[in-house]
């Protein structure tokens, strides 16, 4: 859904700026590399760590919190990334139908609001670090420092790539006009922060609903919309300090739990790699793909199955559909309708541990991961059968003739190949269940039991 700006055709002053592409592009280069290794490192580090505590019974203690500093660091490059590839979760419905001339100056005025948000976060975040030089962590022993450090240069990165992005998409007299558009618009916000500093509760209407709403409209990145909305009500209209907000993002970001994230979306990019789940997806083509509407079932199945494996659905839909649609297409099935199942299966299959989506939610409201791991089952069941009937109805008068079922032999062969893939949703649930399994309550000792029975 997110489109860049089309460049204009006429005059010069809509041409967009050449400088912006080659600092985009060296600044992808040079975080794109870190962040890869980051990545490899924590997968070492936990690794180790687990086999260290399940295997060898000799925890060490150090793992997690160095992980938890990298994934800070992770979190703050990934979000470069994301928006130099214009990746960041970004509302599109309200502008996608624009001539290219409006939206571009839409993107451009957008693309300041983020900028505006980075500027004014780069102070908190420097007080944030220097409120934390002093200050060690409890296993490492190290300054807090490498920690609260993340925040502050990912926020002047990011700052430098939304500049990139704007000269890069945007024509001069974009950049200009938009520019001053927004310094007008902060300007009064400003001069007005006496009156709302005593409107009191009202401000919450003004700046979580009518800026927000605006931002999120005009299409600027859903995380940036709502950073720029708190800043601006904390700054405006109330007396609490700014380095409160880069304080809440490290500590959103510095959440155990969260640290399985990259862990599953590697997992997934691996058996995607290693074929596993090509292999699984045979197997279900062997043993139902003679049926009618065989193969829209197995699309089912293999991202049931396959989302139990890796918690991302880029990596599942990018090892479901290359194996499945080209012969769904030569039995006739429309694109549209490929499609639509595809995604309705992703969406179907979002609920099924792990899940990136259940973690997130579970790091950030305190809920046990187990329970909604657990509870996240049913939900998926439930949309798979729907799912399943409506395939039923679309396929009930599909022509088979032609299509010769596999011989026992075949079958058991790639059941044989697949068994890898499919022991590991198996495996994975156990291991998290071990892990994350409430302690056992030990049975009450009855009022007569002496003291030293009870020792």
């Amino acid at each position: 859904m997110r489109h860049s700006a089309e460049p204009l055709d006429t005059p010069a002053a809509y041409t967009p700026l050449p400088a912006g592409g080659r600092w985009s592009r060296f600044l992808a280069g040079m975080v794109e590399l870190p962040a890869a290794l980051i990545v490899l490192a924590d997968i070492l580090i936990l690794g180790g760590g687990a086999f260290a505590r399940y295997a060898l019974h000799a925890p060490i203690p150090w793992t997690e919190e160095l992980a938890s500093i990298l994934f800070v660091w992770l979190a703050m490059l990934g979000a470069i990334i994301a928006l130099h590839r214009s990746a960041h979760m970004q509302l599109t419905t309200f502008i996608k139908n624009l001539s290219p001339a409006t939206r571009a100056w839409v993107d451009a005025f957008g693309m300041w609001l983020v900028m505006v948000f980075l500027l004014l976060l780069a102070w908190p975040a420097w007080e944030h670090l220097t409120e934390h030089l002093d200050v060690s962590t409890p296993t490492l022993e190290v300054s807090e420092a490498w920690r609260a450090s993340a925040v502050l240069v990912g926020d002047v990165l990011m700052l430098v790539t939304a500049a990139t992005q704007l000269l890069r998409r945007s024509s001069r007299k974009q950049v200009a006009v938009s520019g001053l558009l927004v310094a007008a618009g902060g300007a009064v916000l400003c001069l007005l922060s006496p009156v709302l500093m005593a409107l009191g509760n009202a401000n919450l209407v003004i700046f979580f609903l009518l800026m927000l709403v605006l931002c999120v409209a005009i299409g600027v990145p859903i995380a940036f919309a709502f950073g720029l909305s708190t800043l601006c009500y904390l700054a405006l209209s109330t007396a609490t300090p700014l380095s409160i907000i880069p304080l809440r993002m490290q500590e959103g970001m510095s959440h155990l739990i969260l640290l399985a994230v990259p862990l599953f979306i590697f997992l997934g990019g691996l058996i995607e790699m290693t074929g596993l789940a090509r292999a699984m997806i045979n197997f279900l083509a062997n043993l139902i793909g003679h049926l009618r509407g065989g193969l829209q079932y197995v699309l089912l199945g293999a991202m049931y199955i396959v989302s139990g494996i890796s918690g991302s659905k880029a990596a599942d839909m990018a090892a479901v559909a290359p194996a499945l649609f080209p012969e769904m297409k030569q039995r006739g099935a429309k694109d549209g309708d490929l499609i639509g199942l595809l995604s309705a299966s992703g969406a179907m299959s979002e609920t099924i541990p792990p899940s990136i989506v259940l973690i997130t939610v579970g790091s950030v409201t305190g809920v046990s991961i187990t329970a909604l791991f657990i509870g996240g089952l049913m939900p998926a069941v439930v949309g798979l059968v729907m799912m399943a009937c409506v395939v039923w109805f679309q396929t009930r008068k599909e022509d088979m003739r032609g299509l010769a079922r596999p011989s026992r032999a075949t079958l058991l062969r790639s059941l044989l190949v697949a068994l890898p893939a499919l022991a590991l949703p198996v495996i994975i649930r156990t291991a998290w269940w071990r892990a994350w399994r409430p302690p056992r309550r030990s049975r009450p000792l009855a009022s007569s039991t002496p003291c030293w029975q009870a020792c």
